[in-house]
């Protein structure tokens, strides 16, 4: 590995040139700091790891401080998780640049799953299996690595920097609103940069113009206080986990597209141009499938006649991300009393997720069979967001990423959703948002065996260390 590029060394800034060879050097040093963050089960959605995640942040912190940022702190909002903060602002004149990721991590889901245990990191063909590697602690170490390099080379940065690392992205960053109100004087500043997003494939950097959003809901439905034998009541009394798939499978049509009442208003496709850039791009399916671990004779969702990235960047989609009857394990001939499931809409562009929200309730609510109850209840809500890839900040991206990985990068859109990119450069007045990560296709992110592609990661880092120069001298 290497900081060079697509680039020779000596044909660089002298500063930067020394900034590329300090991380190049301090990249087994980083790795370590990565591997020791992944240990740290900070898993914000549940409460029995609460103490994880004040412990996660409290590292995170200490990396800060060792890279020389100054006034680390962390910040809350009530009861919520902390974000860590620390700033470099010592270039008067030069653009101040806020520098995000996020230190708590998804649940492991099926742990028998994995190769080896989520939380203690492992290397497999150039690759760091481990929760976390790629969503995102690599990305809050990647901050570090790069603002380490300048301070230890040069003593200085080349522009002013703020960084944040939250602690509550995986929940819906729900303190995020008041957060923003509480602390914008001190996070004011003149351009994004995020590292929570991903690359195009192993080898090709991303440049993330577009989010999918988010809004959920629990539903229940209940037919007894009590399981009933299925031989004794079976025929009488309705089987509330069959009322529930039914509810469910009114969701989607043929196609798997969403077909609730409601779900395509307002939904803004996207314009011509935007269609014209996305056909451009290579479609490789059978890549996706590959790194998607898709069986064989698995047919793709989604109306066959929009393209595939619009399907997974743009339109809104449904999924069932969590069912409760009965476990396999210990069932027996009963009929149970009440089936529950948890429902994520990713939100499509333009959407007002609030509408949708309230869109799927009313349509579940509207189709419980047999008279069943049934107990709504919504739990977070995220618009989509979207910006135009041009300008100033995005040219400093791409003059960065082509010196990093050594070819340029492709503007794309992610299905995910990031809850804090929207209203924070809504707070400073539309700012640039440039978002950048470490994952790939591959790095089966919230799955079981997530990784990261060890490589990318130091070309990532390498790139960072450019772009603080480049966005230091606009053009």
């Amino acid at each position: 590995m290497n900081a060079t590029g697509d680039d020779d060394l000596d044909d660089l800034d002298p500063a930067l040139r020394a900034a590329l060879v300090a991380a190049d050097h301090d990249f087994a040093a980083a790795r370590a700091q990565l591997e020791d963050l992944v240990r740290i089960p900070s898993i914000s959605a549940d409460p029995a790891h609460t103490a994880d995640v004040d412990a996660c942040a409290v590292a995170v912190g200490n990396l800060m401080r060792d890279a020389g940022l100054e006034a680390v702190r962390e910040l809350r909002v009530g009861d919520g998780h902390p974000y860590v903060v620390g700033e470099w602002c010592h270039a008067p004149g030069a653009p101040t640049v806020l520098l995000y990721a996020h230190h708590d991590v998804q649940p492991p889901g099926y742990v028998e799953r994995w190769h080896t245990d989520p939380f203690t990191p492992h290397e497999r063909d150039g690759r760091l299996f481990g929760r976390g590697t790629a969503d995102d602690k690599a990305g809050a170490v990647a901050h570090v690595a790069a603002v380490r390099a300048w301070l230890r080379t040069a003593g200085a940065l080349p522009c002013n920097v703020k960084v944040l690392v939250e602690g509550e992205e995986e929940i819906g960053s729900p303190g995020l609103a008041p957060f923003l109100t509480a602390h914008a004087a001190e996070l004011q500043s003149d351009v994004l940069l995020l590292a929570d997003a991903g690359n195009w494939a192993v080898g090709t950097p991303g440049l993330t113009y577009s989010l999918r959003g988010l809004c959920s809901l629990d539903v229940r439905v209940r037919a007894t206080d009590s399981p009933l034998h299925s031989g004794m009541a079976g025929g009488a009394v309705p089987d509330p986990v069959l009322a529930l798939a039914v509810m469910l499978a009114s969701l989607v049509d043929e196609h798997g597209d969403p077909a609730f009442d409601g779900c395509w208003d307002d939904y803004e496709p996207p314009s011509p141009e935007e269609r014209a850039r996305i056909a451009a791009l290579p479609d490789d399916v059978d890549g996706l499938r590959r790194a998607w671990g898709l069986h064989d004779g698995v047919a793709l969702a989604g109306d066959p006649s929009v393209s595939l990235f619009e399907r997974l960047w743009v339109r809104p989609v449904v999924t069932v991300i969590g069912i409760d009857g009965h476990p396999i394990a210990g069932s027996s001939n009963q009929i149970v009393s009440e089936a529950a499931a948890r429902v994520s809409v990713r939100v499509g562009r333009g959407q007002d997720p609030l509408r949708l929200d309230r869109a799927l309730a009313d349509h579940l609510r509207a189709r419980v069979p047999f008279g069943l109850e049934v107990e709504l209840t919504s739990l977070e809500t995220v618009p989509a967001w979207h910006c135009e890839p041009t300008g100033w900040a995005f040219d400093a991206a791409d003059r960065a990423l082509r010196g990093g990985f050594g070819v340029a990068p492709v503007r794309m859109g992610v299905g995910g959703t990031i809850p804090f990119v929207g209203p924070f450069a809504a707070a400073f007045g539309g700012i640039p948002s440039l978002l950048l990560g470490p994952a790939d296709p591959g790095s089966r992110i919230h799955g079981e065996d997530e990784s990261l592609h060890l490589g990318d990661w130091h070309s990532l880092i390498a790139s960072e260390v450019r772009l603080l120069h480049e966005l230091a001298r606009p053009s």
